[in-house]
């Protein structure tokens, strides 16, 4: 979905640990990259990262928007699955836009409503089970606020963007076990960040404990499998 053609300079909002800003540069020779995060570690693992290859490759910490990326100084912005709350994923958003310079393209990809039900039922028998009505509320809310592809549209045009084009890639990830899904980097370093922002909770150790041993208890003969509707939107800066 990138536009063809020769280098860019790309800010990536929510890079993580930089993937995939080496790869992009590659295919791209002469691209400049510029990643920021809030996360200091995968940051940090980022930098170690690209000082492995000869590239234009940046990295910063970043844990509020605006960040201090310069205002209409690249031509394309990226986000990647960005662990926020509703309310933050307008500001997110908000920062592309202001970011890219006059017809520069950005390129979100996030899970629309429909992922992940398997662990949203898992969390809403753990409220059941466990007498927990407020946060079987709050898993009901973060389920209704994950965006549809129409809703996704709406907010990016919402924040300023134009020319909107949204793909829905369906899929589904297959883990062995309960442990394998916990150790998993999706779930650890994406999955787990995104159920914390969207129940605006910062300790979920026992509903996620519960989760493992159910996928161990119900899925004892078979893999357990995870349903993802990925949207992959592409639009522009007027």
């Amino acid at each position: 979905m990138v536009l063809a053609g020769g280098p860019i300079r790309l800010a990536h909002i929510g890079c993580r640990t930089g993937y995939p800003d080496r790869q992009l540069v590659t295919l791209r020779p002469g691209s400049e990259v510029v990643g920021v995060d809030a996360n200091e570690p995968a940051i940090e693992l980022a930098r170690n990262k690209a000082r492995a290859q000869d590239a234009e490759l940046e990295y910063q910490v970043a844990t509020t928007f605006p960040t201090e990326l310069p205002s209409g100084a690249f031509s394309h912005c990226l986000t990647l699955h960005p662990t926020v709350s509703p309310r933050q994923r307008v500001l997110l958003l908000r920062e592309l836009q202001r970011v890219l310079y006059p017809g520069g393209q950005a390129l979100v990809a996030l899970p629309l409503r429909g992922s992940f039900i398997e662990i949203d039922d898992l969390l809403r028998e753990y409220a059941l089970k466990h007498d927990q009505g407020d946060f079987g509320k709050r898993v009901e809310a973060a389920v209704d606020a994950r965006p549809s592809l129409e809703s996704l549209e709406e907010e990016l045009e919402a924040a300023g963007l134009e020319d909107v084009d949204i793909e829905v890639r369906q899929t589904q990830l297959a883990f062995d076990s309960g442990r394998a899904f916990a150790e998993d980097p999706v779930t650890r370093l994406m999955l787990v960040p995104e159920l914390e922002a969207e129940l605006e909770l910062e300790q979920l150790s026992a509903p996620l404990r519960y989760v493992y041993d159910a996928i161990d208890r119900y899925w004892s003969e078979a893999r357990f499998e995870l349903t993802l509707n990925i949207g992959c939107a592409s639009a522009r800066r007027p």
